[in-house]
C-alpha cells in the first residue's frame, strides 16, 4: 500500500498538510508553496501496465495517488474523464524528435491540463453552505483563460484574473474578458511579475481575510499534479518502455510550473535522461545553473513568447527546494541546492526573440511543422542540446508545445505565409464584447475592488 502524500510549505512552517487543505488554500499560510512528500512512484512494471492507458484513465493512475480521502476512486475517474476529452498529440518532426501539442483544449492551451482537473477537484471540495471561493490569478496570457474557462459557472466559486494589458495577444485578452458571470478580469498597466506580487500580497492581508481566497496560479499545488501526466503520455507512447530507455525533454519555461510538474514525474519513476529548460530573454534561471548566485530581473524582459515574461518564478522555490535548498517568496536564497545534481537532471539555455522567429520559419519550411513562439523556444533549445552533442542522434525526445499558433496569427503569418488555421475555441470569441476595467500597479485600489465585488 502506497504511503499517504502529505504537503509541506518551501519555507518549512505550514506542514504535513492534506491536498484538500493545498487545494483550497493555494499558498501555504507562511507564503511559501506546497510540496507533495513522498512522491509517489512507479516501478519499470507499472510503467509498461500504464502503457496501454487512454490519458484520462492514465491521469487517474497519477493522481489517485496524490488523493487520500477527499476523492472516491470511481468520482476521481469520472473527473479525469470529463477534463481530459480532447487529444494530446505527438508530432514526428525528425529522426525519433516530437513536440507533444498541448494545445487543443478549449483555450488551445496547455494550461487547460492543469486547469479544467483543477476546477473540477475544487468544485466538489467547495460546499453550498460555506463562503464562497475566490480564485484569484495572475497571467502572462494563457494562465487567464484555461482557469476562466474551467471555473466558469461552477457553484459557490468566482474568478480574479489580473494581466499586464500591453503583454497579452489580442486572442489570449479576449478569451479572458469576455466570459463574465462569475468571471472577472482586470487589465494591470504593469509586467506580470507585478500582477503576481498583487495576488501574493492579497493572501497574506488581513484586511482582505473576510474574502475566502485561493489561486489558481501554478502556485497552487493543483495546477501542478495534472501536468505531471503529460509527461508519462509523451514517454508511454515514444520510448522503449519495456528496455527503460531514457526520455530527453525540452520545456519551454516562464514560471516554472511547467517544469516542476516534469520533476515531480522524474521523482516518480519516469526515466527521464535530461530536462532542457528553455527560457526566452529572461535568462535569471540559466544564469542561476551556471554560477549558483540568483537575481531577479526587475522588470522581466518583454519578448514575443509573451506568456515567459517572468524575472521571478514562483515555482523556482520548489524547484531549489526539491534539490535540498530554500528560495523564499521575495528571490532571497537562503540554501543553496545541490547544484550538481540540478545540472545533472536540467540543461538550460536562453532563446532570443531573433532566435525564435528563425526557429518558426525553419521548422515550417525544412519540417512543416509549424509552431508558436513559446513551442520554438523549446525546440530550439532541444536543437541546441543535440548540436552541442549532449545526446546521441537516435536518442529518443520531446519538445513541449504549449499554445496554438491561431494565437499569434501576425507573427506566424509574417514568418510561415501561412495564416494559421482558428479554432473553434478561438473563433466564438470574435463575436462577443469584452468588459475589463484597468488600473496602474496599484494594490490598494485593487483590494478595494476586490472587497467591493465581494461584498467585505
Amino acid at each position: 500500500m502506497s504511503p499517504v502524500v502529505r504537503f509541506h510549505s518551501t519555507n518549512h512552517q505550514d506542514m504535513d498538510k492534506s491536498l484538500a487543505h493545498a487545494l483550497l488554500n493555494g499558498q501555504a499560510a507562511d507564503k511559501g508553496l506546497f510540496m507533495p512528500e513522498p512522491i509517489p512512484r512507479f516501478d519499470r512494471r507499472e510503467l509498461i501496465r500504464l502503457s496501454q492507458c487512454s490519458y484520462p484513465e492514465l491521469a487517474y493512475e497519477v493522481l489517485s495517488r496524490y488523493v487520500d480521502d477527499e476523492f472516491s476512486n470511481e468520482e476521481l475517474l469520472g473527473l479525469c474523464h470529463s477534463a481530459y476529452d480532447y487529444p494530446v498529440p505527438l508530432e514526428r518532426v525528425t529522426a525519433r524528435r516530437h513536440v507533444m501539442r498541448l494545445d487543443q483544449g478549449p483555450t488551445a492551451s496547455f494550461k487547460d491540463f492543469a486547469a479544467r482537473m483543477m476546477g473540477r477537484m475544487l468544485g466538489r471540495l467547495v460546499n453550498a453552505g460555506e463562503p464562497p471561493l475566490v480564485i484569484l490569478t495572475a497571467t502572462s496570457g494563457d494562465t487567464g483563460s484555461a482557469v476562466a474557462q474551467a471555473f466558469a459557472g461552477v457553484d459557490n466559486i468566482s474568478v480574479v484574473v489580473l494581466f499586464p494589458v500591453d503583454e497579452v495577444s489580442e486572442r489570449q485578452r479576449k478569451q479572458m474578458t469576455t466570459i463574465g458571470g462569475n468571471v472577472r478580469t482586470i487589465g494591470v498597466q504593469g509586467k506580470f511579475d507585478d500582477c503576481q506580487a498583487m495576488v501574493k500580497r492579497a493572501f497574506t492581508d488581513p484586511v482582505v481575510g473576510g474574502i475566502r481566497l485561493s489561486s489558481a496560479n501554478s502556485i497552487n499545488i493543483g495546477r501542478l499534479l495534472p501536468q505531471s501526466v503529460y509527461y508519462m503520455h509523451a514517454y508511454l507512447r515514444l520510448a522503449k518502455v519495456t528496455e527503460g530507455e531514457r526520455m530527453i525533454i525540452s520545456v519551454p519555461c516562464g514560471n516554472f510550473g511547467n517544469l516542476c510538474g516534469g520533476l515531480f514525474a522524474q521523482r516518480g519513476g519516469l526515466p527521464v535522461e535530461r530536462f532542457v529548460v528553455a527560457t526566452n530573454a529572461n535568462d535569471e534561471v540559466p544564469i542561476f545553473f551556471d554560477t549558483a548566485a540568483y537575481s531577479k530581473i526587475e522588470p522581466s524582459r518583454t519578448c514575443i513568447s509573451n506568456a515567459m515574461n517572468v524575472g521571478h518564478p514562483s515555482n523556482l522555490a520548489r524547484l531549489v527546494g526539491l534539490y535540498g535548498g530554500q528560495l523564499d517568496e521575495v528571490g532571497v536564497l537562503h540554501k543553496v541546492p545541490d547544484m550538481e545534481a540540478i545540472r545533472r537532471d536540467m540543461w538550460s539555455t536562453s532563446v532570443s526573440d531573433e532566435q525564435t522567429r528563425a526557429c518558426i520559419a525553419r521548422t515550417w519550411s525544412e519540417h512543416g511543422v509549424m509552431l508558436e513562439p513559446h513551442g520554438a523556444v523549446g525546440w530550439a533549445g532541444l536543437e541546441r542540446y543535440f548540436e552541442a552533442g549532449l545526446a546521441k542522434e537516435d536518442a529518443v525526445a520531446v519538445s513541449l508545445e504549449t499554445a496554438h499558433p491561431a494565437k499569434f496569427p501576425d507573427e506566424i503569418l509574417s514568418l510561415t505565409g501561412i495564416d494559421p488555421a482558428v479554432p473553434p475555441s478561438l473563433a466564438r470569441i470574435e463575436q462577443l464584447t469584452e468588459e475589463y476595467p484597468t488600473i496602474g500597479v496599484d494594490y490598494e485600489l485593487f483590494r478595494t475592488m476586490l472587497q467591493d465585488w465581494h461584498g467585505v
